[in-house]
């Protein structure tokens, strides 16, 4: 049997290759299993690299996803052709839907869309099988990887250790990683090449050509590997010994597409029906795609035939068909998302009570920090950025429904529901915290460990506010239990201040919400307001508590109350200041240092608020 190397190369069998001893099979095994290695660390960081470049823009699309199955699909399709993984995009996916952002009816047609995506890794690998003979253009020949692996690499690392730029660092990563992918695929080639001439070799994949035996043979080796990409290309590498033949590599390729399904089933464990429902649907999308693709394939080999069926594949040839069964598959099947939705429904069934878990606004956070997105960094910090937002508006209710409470207007139920709302803070910032040191070594860009620094101090902060607030829920109990009220002007003046400082509770809240730089510089101008508002009454309370227009009981109270809303303020201020400094390079900003400069170096439009807010808490 004579054939061409992938490189361009005759290779003329000896008797050696014929009759080979068990150490030279095993070192074989060690190149091999060496170049698998390199060629699934290539590929890691490959995908690490684009998920980078693109800022989690592509995964922040598919959370506005609409029913259009059609948008679905392409969007699924480009999602995991940047993550070079359709067992990443469905774990991402099935963590959206279990965190609520994505419905079970568009996750299907993303689910479809990343098996077309993850054909893309086979069609660039197939440049291996580019020939490279003396007579071939130079420019054809620098595309074969032999040659493009090691100038990639060395343009990666020269762009990766020159910048400081995140993107353009994350782009030498990527290039690295695409040259190390091709060295694996190297590797895995030229270990095999010396194979291809041992009869067990031929005999096992001829052994494959049984439909039944090679779907399951694909599944299970995908499914050890983790990755559908890896295996296509662990197979395109087989393919250059030429002992592959298409009758083998059919039911293989159709096999992988089910063994990735069991990432995303292990994926959904311990999540919601629907999240679950998600993975039931990868799977069954691919299984039922498989039989049916084998029917049709096994039909018309049994009545017209296939010239080619007997005949060596090539690395060209195994990427057209991956890619060619995945865009069919999903092209039949788009007109019955409905259908696989029911089907999966029905293998996951709600219970008779139905799924409606009555857990409040902390189970339904906490089920948005969903470990599944760590996968995805930016989507995992913006789920944590809209957890520490809801933490907030926990804390303003808390601090506006207590007011309720003074001024003869007392509730044990209100009280029992703000202790909850408490409760429910001091949880999510536990989770919350948690969550945020696990992103933390997800290789995150020098913006995203800003951003994950911001968001420990601003849940620590919320979490100082939601405490105070309870501190002035313990003195309206007191203060009922005694059952001694303030006077009027005292309840007049807390009144004063209390609009202040729900009014920087609420700014404090719409900053972290928009991150909004301009709206965090309105806050220490009302800071200061509140500040003053706090020495004047202070002042004032104990002028009444001399004079006996005041019970002892009640004035401490008032002037507990006001050393509370004072720090609400304060903490609040800091937000400001966290804000402002994630949005910079620089590391973040001393607070006293800051506000030491804004009174130092006070500018029209800080002294203009200034003036404006004394105006309108004055008292």
């Amino acid at each position: 049997m004579k054939y061409k190397k992938a490189f361009g190369k005759k290779h003329v069998p000896t008797k050696k290759e014929n009759n080979m001893t068990g150490s030279e099979i095993l070192l074989i095994a060690i190149q091999a299993f060496g170049g698998v290695a390199l060629f699934i660390y290539g590929m890691t960081m490959l995908g690490s690299g684009l998920e980078k470049i693109s800022g989690g823009k592509m995964e922040k699309i598919l959370s506005s996803l609409t029913s259009n199955v059609f948008k679905s699909v392409c969007l699924g399709a480009v999602v995991t052709a940047a993550v070079q993984s359709s067992g990443a995009t469905t774990v991402i996916i099935v963590g959206m839907v279990n965190a609520g952002i994505l419905k079970l009816s568009s996750a299907i047609g993303v689910i479809m869309g990343a098996n077309i995506g993850t054909t893309v890794t086979g069609q660039i690998l197939r440049l291996a099988g580019i020939e490279s003979g003396g007579d071939t253009n130079i420019f054809i020949q620098l595309l074969n990887p032999r040659y493009l692996a090691p100038i990639i690499s060395i343009i990666g690392l020269i762009i990766f250790m020159l910048s400081k730029n995140d993107v353009k660092k994350s782009l030498g990563e990527t290039l690295i990683g695409l040259g190390i992918l091709f060295t694996g695929m190297l590797s895995m080639s030229d270990s095999v090449q010396p194979l291809s001439e041992l009869k067990e070799f031929q005999q096992l994949f001829a052994t494959l050509s049984n439909p039944v035996l090679g779907v399951i043979a694909g599944a299970v080796v995908t499914a050890l590997l983790q990755s559908s990409s890896a295996a296509v290309g662990i197979l395109q590498a087989i393919s250059q010994s030429g002992a592959l033949k298409n009758s083998a590599a059919f039911p293989i390729i159709m096999g992988q597409n089910i063994g990735t399904c069991v990432t995303s089933i292990i994926s959904a464990a311990g999540a919601s029906k629907n999240a679950k429902r998600a993975a039931v649907v990868h799977l069954y999308f691919n299984v039922i795609g498989t039989i049916v693709f084998l029917a049709v394939v096994y039909t018309i080999k049994a009545t017209a035939g296939f010239a080619f069926w007997d005949e060596p594949i090539s690395m060209g040839g195994i990427a057209n068909f991956h890619t060619f069964f995945n865009v069919v598959a999903t092209i039949c099947f788009l007109p019955f998302t409905k259908l696989l939705e029911k089907l999966a429904c029905l293998t996951i069934r709600d219970k008779p009570e139905g799924e409606i878990n009555p857990d409040g606004t902390e189970e339904i956070t906490v089920k948005a920090l969903d470990e599944r997105l760590l996968k995805s960094p930016s989507l995992a910090i913006q789920q944590a950025h809209n957890t520490v937002v809801t933490m907030g508006r926990l804390a303003l209710q808390n601090f506006t429904e207590m007011r309720k409470l003074f001024g003869g207007d007392f509730n044990e139920k209100t009280v029992s529901r703000l202790k909850a709302n408490e409760t429910s803070i001091d949880r999510m910032e536990d989770r919350l915290n948690a969550y945020l040191v696990k992103l933390n070594d997800c290789g995150l860009t020098d913006y995203e460990n800003r951003r994950v620094t911001e968001l420990l101090h601003l849940t620590s902060e919320f979490e100082r506010i939601g405490d105070y607030a309870m501190n002035l829920i313990e003195n309206a109990e007191k203060l009922n239990d005694m059952e001694v009220s303030f006077s009027e002007n005292a309840l007049k003046e807390l009144g004063v201040i209390s609009d202040a400082v729900e009014e920087i509770i609420g700014m404090a809240v719409d900053t972290v919400k928009n991150n909004s730089v301009a709206l965090a510089k309105k806050i220490e101008p009302l800071e200061e307001t509140v500040d003053y508002l706090n020495e004047i009454l202070k002042a004032r309370h104990i002028e009444r508590l001399k004079e006996g227009k005041c019970v002892v009981e009640s004035g401490v109270n008032f002037l507990d109350l006001l050393v509370n809303l004072e720090r609400i303020s304060d903490h609040c201020s800091n937000i400001a200041v966290y804000v402002m400094s994630a949005q910079k390079s620089s590391s973040i900003l001393n607070r006293h240092e800051y506000i030491q400069a804004q009174h130092e170096n006070s500018s029209t439009e800080y002294l203009a608020l200034t003036e404006q807010y004394m105006t309108k808490y004055s008292v």
